[in-house]
């Protein structure tokens, strides 16, 4: 018999959005794909050649199970470099993905009935691992008009004798928006430790990103090489956490999965020292995708109050069209064959909203938006 907590843990719609817009191209049809957080661009070929090197040089064997020390050595130079903050590579693990590391994190973190707070709109997942490891993801609802960002007071609210740790994502999934480093300040002043999810760092177009460890070092910070890198398919992410818990999540790490893949480490050092220009050129091509669909969303009759400013998401506001995020996600896709991802995916706060990425060719996303155009002038007549 299928036990509980797999029978009951929730799909991740966008996945199934994919997944059926696969099943229709195979059956001919066109879909132009606006719902998966995937970077169009191919690795960075310093990366690549990185990679090479090292399973040519026959570095395919098990790695410490924390990870290349030259990759935490690396890792701990770009957070000083970029926010003069001071890590030691023993406060860093390397993970096969970012998933991997969030699973590390809450299985040392948290018992049975612990209460983690997350933002509601929040990553579709962030709930189900907490869940899933006998956590309550305790929500705090933040609000377009705000740019979706924590209040103090929200915060406050739900913090309670079992409360375990505060959840941050800046940039955010689904919203493209940051925290400020002021509210970052003030989330950080409470005596809990914050979990912050950094995977979207350098991927910003206006402003600047701030990690939590430039305000405590009673932190996790969630990272990885998949968005800005366009290392998506090679599973490489890390995990930053305090002293006091390396040794226990490292034996988990031991258990679960024994070490990160060896050759993409390699390519993940490269990644840190070599790939800056990369970067620089794939986020100057995010902007200007960006500045396109904020456009045409609004032209289109889709409401964004507060223009998100990272990532490679925007939440459009279709309340004046749908109340109902998820079948018209479903209906876009079946009519107008387009992927675009509800918003009740990532959250009840975030019904009434679709999230466009626009991690795709500006072509692509021309063509999407005039058929989500089409599509919703059909549906109000």
């Amino acid at each position: 018999m299928v036990t509980k907590r797999a029978s009951e843990i929730t799909p991740f719609i966008v996945m199934d959005i994919l997944e059926k817009a696969q099943g229709m191209e195979r059956d001919g049809t066109n879909i132009i794909h606006m719902e998966v957080g995937e970077p169009d661009f191919d690795t960075p070929e310093c990366i690549n050649e990185a990679c090479i090197r090292a399973i040519r040089d026959g570095k395919t064997h098990y790695t410490h199970s924390l990870g290349l020390i030259e990759l935490r050595e690396a890792i701990c130079e770009h957070y000083f470099t970029k926010y003069r903050v001071d890590i030691s590579p023993d406060r860093v693990i390397v993970t096969s993905g970012t998933s991997p590391a969030m699973f590390l994190l809450f299985s040392a973190l948290i018992e049975r009935g612990n209460e983690i707070i997350i933002s509601d709109p929040h990553y579709a997942c962030y709930p189900n691992f907490i869940s899933f490891l006998e956590g309550v993801p305790a929500r705090v609802n933040v609000f377009e008009e705000d740019g979706f960002q924590y209040t103090p007071e929200g915060i406050r609210k739900k913090i309670t004798p079992r409360t375990k740790g505060i959840m941050i994502n800046s940039p955010s999934n689904p919203t493209g928006n940051l925290l400020s480093g002021e509210r970052m300040a003030e989330v950080a002043s409470h005596d809990i430790p914050i979990i912050s999810d950094e995977i979207y760092h350098g991927l910003v177009y206006e402003g600047q990103e701030h990690t939590i460890l430039e305000f405590t070092d009673n932190a996790f910070v969630l990272n990885g090489f998949s968005k800005a890198y366009a290392m998506t398919g090679w599973r490489l992410g890390y995990l930053i956490a305090p002293k006091e818990y390396i040794r226990p999540i490292q034996k988990i790490q031991q258990n679960f999965f024994i070490s990160p893949n060896s050759f993409a480490q390699w390519g993940g050092i490269a990644a840190l020292r070599d790939a800056g220009e990369d970067v620089v050129r794939m986020r100057d091509i995010l902007n200007e995708r960006r500045k396109f669909i904020i456009r045409r969303l609004r032209e289109i009759g889709l409401g964004i109050t507060v223009e998100p400013t990272g990532a490679f998401y925007i939440l459009g506001n279709i309340k004046a069209f749908s109340e109902n995020s998820y079948e018209t996600a479903f209906d876009i896709l079946e009519k107008a064959h387009v992927g675009v991802t509800p918003g009740v995916d990532f959250g009840e706060n975030c019904e009434g909203y679709l999230r466009f990425s626009y991690a795709t060719s500006m072509e692509n996303i021309e063509e999407g938006i005039n058929r989500v155009e089409r599509y919703l002038k059909d549906y109000a007549s």
